[in-house]
C-alpha cells in the first residue's frame, strides 16, 4: 500500500492538469462552433464533474496516506526555467496545509460544475463559463500545491484572469464590464506586490522555492521585512482586506456559481492561504504580524457594520465572508495558524452552500430582511457611513478606476488622432484621385503605395501605352531598323571577306 501511495505522490501534477484539460476541451468546442448545441452541455459539465472527482479521489488518497505514513513535503519535478546558476523546477509541496486546501478546491469545483450544468442551461456563454471555471480550478490547484513562489504566481494569475472574465460574463452590460475593470485594476496592485517579492527572493535568496524562502536565517530582519511585505500586500488585496475591500462587493456581478466558488469559498481565501504559507517568514518580522492583527480586526469590524444595512442576499453574504476572512487574518497575526487553517476550510465549505442557495433564498425564508438595529439607526452619521460602505468605493474609484479610465481615453485619442492617421484604418480609405474612385488609400503607408502605384502607371502610359505603342516601342522599332541595316551590309561579299580576314589577323 505504501508503494502505491508513493506512486500516487508522483502523480500530484494531475490535480491541476485535469481541470485545465477540460478547459481546453471547452475552448476547442467554442472554436468549433458547438456552443449553441444543447447536446454538448451535458458532456462538457460531465467532463468537469468527473475530472474534479478524479482529482478529489487522488488528493483524498494522498491526504489519507500522508496521515498514516507522513507528509511527503516537496515533490521535485522537471526543470522549468534556468539562467546561469539560477533554476526553477515544476515542484509540488504536499504538506499539512496544501493537501487539505487542495482537496477542498477539487470537491468545491465538482459541486459547482454539477450545479452549473442546470443553472446555466442554454446560456449563451455556457461553454465560456466552463472554460474559465477550468482555468480557475487549475490555477487554484497550482497556487495551493506549488513548491515554489514562481509556480504560485502562475496559479495566482490564472485565477485572476478567470475572475476578471467571469465578473464581466454578461459583457453586453456596462455595469458588468465596469465592475470587472474595477476588480482588475485593484488586483493588479497585489500582483505587482507579488512580483516585487519574487524579484527580491531571486536577488537576495537566489531561489524561489518555498523551502529556501522560509528557512530561518536566510535574511536579515530588514531584508525579511521588505521581502515579506510584498507577499503580505498581495495577500491582503486578494482576500479583500482594508483598504482593498470594495472590489469584492463588485465581483459578485458574475453568475451565481462563479460568485460561490470565487468569492464565497475559494478565491477570497487565497490571500489567507498565502499568509499561512509565509508564516515561517512572518515570525521573523513581529511588526508585520502586529499589522496583520490590526488589519484583520479593522476589516472584521468594517464588514460587520456594513453587513448590518445590506438588503440583498449576495451583498449580505459577501460582507459576512469578509468578516470571517478578517478573523482569519487576525488569527494568523496572533500566531494561531492551525485555527486559521481549520477556519478557512470550514468557512469555505459553509459559504459555498450559502451562495449556491442564494437564488432560491426568498423561497427558503418567509420573512423580510431584518431591519438595522435600533442603536445603529439612532446614530445617523454611523448609519450613513454603513450605507455608503465607508465611502471606500468612491475613494477607490477616484484613486484607481478614474485614472485608469483617463489613461485609456488618452491612449484612444492618441490612436484615433495620430496612429490611425499614420498607419491607416481598415475601411477608412479615400480615393487617391477624382478620376480613379475605386483606388483608395489611408495612412502614410497606404498613401505611399498609392503614390508609387500612380508613378508606375504614368511610366507605363508614357513608355508603352501612349499612341501606337509608346516611346519604348518606338525606340525598339528604330533599333531594329538599325540592326537590319547592319545585317544587310554584312551579307554583302566584300564586307564578309573583310570580316574573315580580320578574324585570321586576330588569330595569327
Amino acid at each position: 500500500m505504501k508503494a502505491l501511495w508513493l506512486h500516487l505522490v508522483d502523480l500530484a501534477w494531475l490535480a491541476p492538469l485535469l481541470p485545465l484539460l477540460v478547459s481546453a476541451y471547452a475552448g476547442i468546442a467554442l472554436l468549433a462552433g458547438r456552443r449553441r448545441d444543447d447536446a454538448c452541455e451535458g458532456p462538457l459539465a460531465g467532463l468537469m464533474v468527473w475530472g474534479m472527482g478524479a482529482a478529489s479521489a487522488l488528493l483524498a488518497a494522498l491526504l489519507a496516506g500522508a496521515l498514516r505514513w507522513g507528509w511527503p513535503e516537496t515533490v521535485p519535478g522537471p526543470l522549468w526555467l534556468a539562467a546561469g546558476d539560477w533554476s526553477v523546477r515544476l515542484s509540488f509541496l504536499l504538506d499539512a496545509l496544501s493537501l487539505p486546501v487542495a482537496l477542498l478546491v477539487a470537491v468545491s469545483g465538482g459541486l459547482v460544475a454539477r450545479f452549473s450544468q442546470h443553472y446555466l442551461h442554454r446560456e449563451s456563454g455556457y461553454h465560456r463559463f466552463f472554460m474559465l471555471l477550468g482555468v480557475f480550478l487549475g490555477g487554484m490547484q497550482l497556487l495551493v500545491l506549488a513548491g515554489n513562489a514562481l509556480l504560485t504566481f502562475v496559479g495566482w494569475e490564472l485565477c485572476g484572469i478567470a475572475s476578471f472574465l467571469l465578473i464581466g460574463y454578461a459583457w453586453q452590460r456596462p455595469v458588468a464590464t465596469g465592475h470587472a475593470l474595477f476588480a482588475f485594476v485593484t488586483n493588479r496592485i497585489g500582483d505587482t506586490a507579488l512580483l516585487f517579492g519574487l524579484g527580491l527572493a531571486v536577488a537576495w535568496v537566489g531561489s524561489v522555492a518555498w523551502a529556501d524562502l522560509l528557512a530561518p536565517g536566510q535574511l536579515s530582519r530588514v531584508d525579511a521585512r521588505i521581502l515579506a511585505l510584498g507577499f503580505v500586500l498581495a495577500a491582503l488585496v486578494k482576500s479583500a482586506q482594508l483598504p482593498f475591500t470594495p472590489w469584492l462587493a463588485r465581483a459578485i456581478e458574475g453568475p451565481t456559481p462563479s460568485s460561490a466558488i470565487f468569492y464565497g469559498a475559494i478565491l477570497v481565501h487565497a490571500g489567507v492561504f498565502l499568509l499561512l504559507r509565509l508564516f515561517p517568514l512572518l515570525v521573523q518580522v513581529p511588526d508585520l504580524l502586529l499589522a496583520l492583527v490590526m488589519v484583520g480586526a479593522l476589516t472584521a469590524a468594517y464588514a460587520w457594520l456594513v453587513g448590518l444595512v445590506q438588503t440583498d442576499i449576495k451583498s449580505s453574504l459577501i460582507f459576512a465572508t469578509v468578516f470571517q476572512v478578517g478573523l482569519m487574518v487576525l488569527s494568523i497575526g496572533l500566531g494561531w495558524t492551525t485555527l486559521a487553517t481549520v477556519h478557512l476550510c470550514l468557512h469555505a465549505a459553509w459559504r459555498l452552500g450559502h451562495f449556491l442557495r442564494s437564488p432560491s433564498w426568498l423561497q427558503v425564508v418567509s420573512s423580510r430582511p431584518a431591519a438595522p438595529p435600533a442603536w445603529l439607526a439612532r446614530q445617523q452619521w454611523l448609519y450613513t457611513a454603513a450605507l455608503q460602505r465607508g465611502w471606500l468605493d468612491r475613494l477607490a474609484e477616484i484613486l484607481l478606476l478614474l485614472p485608469t479610465l483617463g489613461f485609456a481615453q488618452d491612449i484612444r485619442r492618441l490612436e484615433s488622432r495620430f496612429i490611425d492617421r499614420m498607419i491607416g484604418e481598415v475601411g477608412q480609405g479615400k480615393a487617391i484621385a477624382p478620376g480613379r474612385p475605386l483606388v483608395t488609400a489611408d495612412g502614410v503607408p497606404g498613401r505611399t503605395l498609392a503614390a508609387l502605384s500612380a508613378l508606375c502607371q504614368r511610366l507605363e502610359d508614357r513608355l508603352l501605352l501612349r499612341g501606337r505603342g509608346g516611346l519604348a516601342e518606338q525606340a525598339l522599332r528604330q533599333l531594329g531598323a538599325y540592326l537590319r541595316t547592319l545585317e544587310g551590309l554584312l551579307e554583302q561579299p566584300r564586307y564578309l571577306m573583310m570580316a574573315v580576314m580580320a578574324t585570321f589577323v586576330v588569330i595569327l
